[in-house]
């Protein structure tokens, strides 16, 4: 299956180029500050986001072509690795796993954030909770994002690009706080105790990867080594977030 691999990569090109016009950097972006972002978007990002969204947009039957109907996929894929509801909820797994196990729960809906209870959106969910659901999961998920971000481009202000009155020395006041968001991987959390001073006390940052993959010899047992390939792509557990 390596031809849709690469044609994964070639519309993510569409949207590093976006990325590298913006802020300089492909992978590591350095672009979000307290209060705004570092610099303004270029004066034709909108017409190029809009034009890559059109070819990706497009371009998602050619995984489902690819895949959907080839039998060696679906046999290898379907019925494989099943992770259930109730064993993915006790492990605390996240994101995309957790809603194709069939657990209608997103972030950005049940607890929103900037401004997502103001776009008209849906929370993809597949009840299966097999490879191929996990996989058709993020297919549906790029169509729903397609639409948020379109809505966003529409509604997109102008003004300045910082919050006045941010200062660089920021220094939490006295306490503890822990903030979440939806990201590719799941839940993504931070939490903070601080006395007041300029460090805080602890930090503690919650990845989406290592639920995910503490679960793993609950529900990938008894399977041919093979099939590790499939279960393990489909988590999409990242090794570094795990260490952090």
């Amino acid at each position: 299956a390596y031809t849709p691999f690469l044609y994964g990569l070639r519309e993510r090109e569409l949207i590093i180029d976006l990325f590298e016009e913006t802020c300089g950097q492909r992978l590591t972006y350095n672009y979000i500050r307290i209060g705004g972002v570092s610099q303004d978007i270029r004066p034709d990002f909108v017409a190029k986001c809009r034009q890559a969204l059109d070819i990706i947009s497009a371009k998602m039957s050619d995984y489902t072509g690819l895949l959907n109907e080839n039998p060696i996929w679906l046999h290898r894929t379907k019925g494989v690795g099943v992770l259930p509801a109730e064993t993915a909820i006790n492990y605390g797994v996240s994101g995309p796993n957790l809603r194709a196990s069939g657990v209608n729960y997103d972030i950005r809906r049940n607890d929103p954030y900037l401004l997502y209870d103001k776009f008209n959106w849906k929370v993809a969910v597949r009840p299966d909770g097999d490879c191929f659901d996990r996989y058709m999961l993020r297919l549906d998920e790029i169509q729903q994002s397609i639409s948020i971000i379109r809505q966003a481009l529409d509604g997109l202000p102008e003004g300045e690009l910082m919050a006045k009155g941010v200062t660089v020395n920021y220094k939490a006041p006295a306490g503890e706080v822990y903030h979440r968001v939806e990201n590719s991987r799941g839940e993504l959390g931070v939490y903070i105790q601080s006395d007041g001073g300029k460090k805080p006390l602890r930090v503690k940052i919650r990845g989406g990867s290592y639920n995910a993959l503490m679960a793993l010899p609950h529900f990938a047992t008894n399977v041919l080594i093979a099939d590790l390939v499939a279960i393990f792509a489909t988590l999409d557990v990242i090794m570094p977030e795990v260490d952090r």
